[in-house]
């Protein structure tokens, strides 16, 4: 569907881009700092939070997810040198995308083993925390479709082109447009303090916060990646949305768009 689209509908978008907070170096220096990151809020997941937890499939979670961040792990580091990273700017912007959601992802599953473990005044059971995890998981389904339905109407319309009076008023339609996405992400709160008020006998407020943000930075993730994925396809489409080897943002126009 973005084929139809032209280089300026996405306009908007390279602002992040010009203004030097998603440049090549930048995103280094966050890949860089994944490299320590990843493997702590790994250990923190699955040897701290997953201890003592009864949540199912933990042992195939692992394995996975230890191979997972194994492999960004290694990418980081190579995506991190200079030399590389120049010459690998798509790679490293895609790197970027599944770093952060797979920091998303850890700060989840954290919130699903606490609940899980015997180390708090929790009396979960295996269904209800399978019951947890169907309910947050579709509700997350949710937030990333309707806001990929919604980001795809505003491009049609003509909020990310540059000069005109829907760019001048994207900001304003755009803190409407997040009511139902608002809706979802408060009522998944809402459920989130219920169930834990239901399974707690001793309610612990550090255990209440960890398990409540967890969730609401996976469902966060979730809301920014239809925009990455969006300025990725840029990068594969426009060069515009490149940069050059002296670290300057291309031109509009550089490049012949793929039809």
């Amino acid at each position: 569907m973005l084929n139809q689209l032209h280089e300026k509908d996405f306009y908007v978008l390279r602002g992040s881009l010009k203004s030097g907070r998603q440049s090549p170096k930048n995103l280094a220096f966050a890949v860089f700092l994944s490299i320590f990151i990843q493997p702590l809020i790994f250990f923190l997941t699955y040897v701290v939070a997953a201890d003592t937890t009864i949540y199912p499939y933990k042992d195939i979670l692992i394995n996975v997810h230890l191979w997972i961040t194994i492999a960004l792990v290694v990418f980081s580091i190579f995506l991190s040198i200079p030399k590389v990273y120049s010459r690998n700017q798509k790679a490293q912007y895609l790197l970027i995308i599944f770093v952060s959601q797979n920091i998303g992802l850890c700060m989840y599953l954290i919130s699903l083993f606490i609940l899980g473990s015997n180390n708090f005044s929790f009396e979960a059971t295996v269904g209800s925390l399978m019951n947890f995890t169907f309910i947050t998981l579709s509700i997350g389904l949710l937030v990333f479709v309707i806001t990929c339905a919604r980001f795809y109407i505003l491009l049609k319309k003509g909020h990310y082109k540059e000069g005109t009076k829907k760019d001048a008023h994207r900001s304003k339609l755009e803190k409407r447009s997040y009511l139902p996405v608002a809706i979802m992400v408060g009522t998944a709160l809402v459920y989130i303090i219920q169930y834990i008020h239901q399974i707690s006998y001793t309610l612990d407020i550090n255990a209440m916060v960890l398990i409540t943000i967890g969730p609401l930075l996976f469902f966060t993730m979730l809301f920014v990646l239809p925009e990455q994925l969006v300025i990725l396809y840029c990068k594969y489409r426009f060069e515009s949305f490149n940069f050059d080897k002296d670290g300057n943002l291309k031109p509009m126009g550089s490049e012949r768009e793929d039809d």
